[in-house]
């Protein structure tokens, strides 16, 4: 048995044949949905080398401590943790009715909405594709996943994976490029998961409407970095380089420029040099510094540094050995590009990669109106021990997620909601996020046996005026 589908018109067949097994069969208790996620667990520990080479082989080189770190940690936390509360998660809530509707009582039952798709990138093509598959499958639903094409040999290992372990009625794995990935958009699913760039989340949004089709969206953006007049700079810079270079910079919450305090910029350069120094002393045969996915991301990256040189601005290449680094190895060296200005595109398009723009500010305000101005990010880095102008950060701009003093690290913690708003992206998941998502949350009321309900029908007289009086007082 093999879940794997290269052919378009095979979509319909597979949809179909889910929609009628959800049907057919009830919604899974728990202990399925738990003996569900134990087996995926297993199967992911039994084969992380063969995955960090199918990934590694499809960037051209990818550390493998990188693929552990970034693709097989956050699936098994999330495994782990949903284990943990999934029968909390599942059981119906109790909600109250109100004084006016009493001994009348209410719950919340959650169930599972149906036959879910899920469209994964390339740039941590196992992790986008199973976190998510968790929550659904902890919803207890059925599962069509669409992964990247720019990342073959990683799409057939999940493939061959999950046919490993689940039916093709439960969880299809849809192999295919972009005529693939359009049709799959296409398909009436009950609810569907997109994560990639903006301007393909729009047409994703455009074809679930036919359907009307709910969407989460995961889209990305330019994330800062504000760095407050108190940061400890060189912790700061240590996270934010690393933040910066995971995966080459190729991560959706990556920071993506930087805003410094004008009589502090000097400084950040000087350790941000030296801090790549010593995370990567070496760059052309270093296992553990990523190579850019293809030849088009990587021309586009390089055209960024020479438009921003060719204009004028102050770049920085930070190359510790002096490496040759040959265009077909795809590996950039970590850039700096000091006070670009707005026009340039590495300040208006996401970098998604190792190129990092420093910007400088004088008065907090005109940091937070200088990220105000812009879309609204996936995430935003504040580095400061003055609480009251973290908060004013806070409060002042709106982003999906925030993080304080760190990079990254948020996507990882299982109770918060990771998504996005605006142009970064559309609902959450994540935790008991992922598990709602992927659930109707049915409300139910249950009136009792002995209640004066009968006393609003009509005919309408003096009674009714009174009680009206009294639910409608202010």
């Amino acid at each position: 048995m093999t879940s794997t589908v290269p052919v378009t018109s095979d979509l319909g067949a597979i949809f179909a044949a889910q929609r009628a097994a959800f049907l057919h069969a009830e919604a899974p208790a728990l202990q399925e949905r738990r003996a569900d996620l134990k087996k995926l667990g297993d199967a992911i520990s039994r084969c992380t080398d063969r995955l960090a080479a199918a990934i590694s082989a499809d960037f051209g080189n990818r550390s493998r401590h990188e693929t552990e770190l970034g693709e097989v940690f956050p699936a098994q936390s999330a495994i782990r943790h949903t284990l943990h509360h999934l029968a909390a998660w599942m059981r119906p809530k109790r909600v109250s009715v109100g004084l006016e509707l009493v001994p009348a009582s209410a719950r919340i039952l959650y169930q599972p909405v149906g036959v879910v798709g899920i469209i994964s990138p390339w740039n941590y093509p196992f992790n986008l594709a199973i976190v998510p598959l968790v929550a659904a499958l902890a919803a207890g639903n059925r599962i069509m996943l669409k992964p990247s094409e720019l990342t073959p040999r990683t799409a057939n290992f999940l493939a061959e994976l999950l046919a490993g372990l689940f039916p093709s009625e439960q969880v299809a794995t849809i192999v295919g490029g972009p005529e693939t990935g359009q049709a799959f958009a296409k398909l009436p699913f009950d609810h569907l998961l997109y994560t990639g760039s903006t301007a393909v989340g729009r047409l994703i949004m455009q074809a679930a409407a036919e359907n009307l089709t709910p969407v989460t969206l995961e889209l990305g953006g330019k994330s800062p970095c504000i760095l407050g007049e108190d940061a400890a700079l060189p912790k700061a810079v240590e996270s934010i380089v690393y933040g910066k270079l995971l995966n080459a910079g190729q991560t959706c919450i990556a920071p993506d420029y930087v805003l410094v305090p004008e009589r502090r910029l000097e400084e950040f350069v000087g350790l941000a040099t030296a801090t790549v120094q010593k995370f990567y002393p070496t760059l052309a045969g270093n296992a553990d510094y990523t190579s850019i996915i293809n030849e088009r991301h990587y021309r586009r990256i390089a055209q960024y540094v020479a438009e921003a040189k060719a204009k004028g601005a102050r770049v920085v290449e930070i190359n510790p050995a002096h490496d040759a680094l040959p265009a077909q190895a795809r590996k950039l060296p970590p850039t700096l590009v000091i006070e670009p200005g707005d026009d340039l595109a590495v300040m208006h398009e996401e970098i998604f990669g190792p190129v990092l723009p420093i910007k400088t500010y004088r008065a907090l305000d005109d940091a937070i109106d200088f990220v105000n101005r812009r879309p609204r990010p996936l995430a935003l880095y504040y580095f400061g021990t003055d609480t009251r102008k973290r908060d004013e950060v806070l409060r002042r701009t709106i982003s999906g997620g925030a993080a304080v003093n760190t990079t990254l690290f948020h996507f990882v913690a299982e109770n918060l909601p990771f998504g996005g708003i605006g142009a970064s992206g559309i609902g959450a998941y994540h935790g008991e996020f992922g598990f709602q998502t992927f659930s109707h949350r049915k409300g139910v009321f249950l009136q009792s046996r002995l209640n004066a309900s009968r006393l609003l029908h009509p005919p309408f007289g003096r009674f009714t005026d009174v009680l009206l009086r009294i639910f409608n007082r202010g």
